[in-house]
């Protein structure tokens, strides 16, 4: 037996797992380690998903008023009136707010929106977000029924 399996010694050991050979073994740990680095990603991702949303306390009253701006082409129900811009309501909230700030720091590009964004503050960009966010959709049929 080589002197980094089974025995514990040496720096990258690996313990035989229940009577494998040492490269099975060592694949089988390579594997739970691989394993055990996607689940804490996905822990984290979930984690940080739940702060996200909980972050985002914006004021749904506050983001209707700002929304004026935004009836001309999205919309005070968040439907599209024109046929560039795209249906907002019942997006999350999260989302919304990553496309306002893309807008706004320039990494996102549209003509109507390089004139809007800019002017909002953070404090709009969570209120509007909530605003459209909250707004509830309800499909009352499906294409081919």
């Amino acid at each position: 037996m080589s002197p980094d399996v089974g025995d514990g010694a040496g720096p990258g050991a690996i313990p035989l797992i229940f009577g494998m050979s040492g490269a099975r073994s060592k694949m089988m740990s390579a594997f739970s380690r691989r394993g055990m680095l996607v689940a804490k990603l996905v822990a984290s991702a979930g984690l940080l998903l739940a702060a996200a949303s909980a972050s985002h306390a914006g004021d749904v009253k506050a983001g209707m008023a700002k929304a004026m701006m935004c009836q001309a082409c999205h919309g005070l129900d968040g439907l599209s009136k024109t046929p560039d811009a795209p249906n907002i309501a019942g997006q999350i909230e999260p989302y919304l707010i990553a496309q306002l700030q893309a807008f706004k720091s320039g990494v996102r590009k549209n003509d109507a929106m390089s004139v809007v964004s800019p002017s909002l503050s953070d404090t709009d960009i969570e209120d509007l977000a909530a605003y459209f966010s909250a707004i509830e959709i309800n499909i009352s049929k499906l294409p081919g029924q």
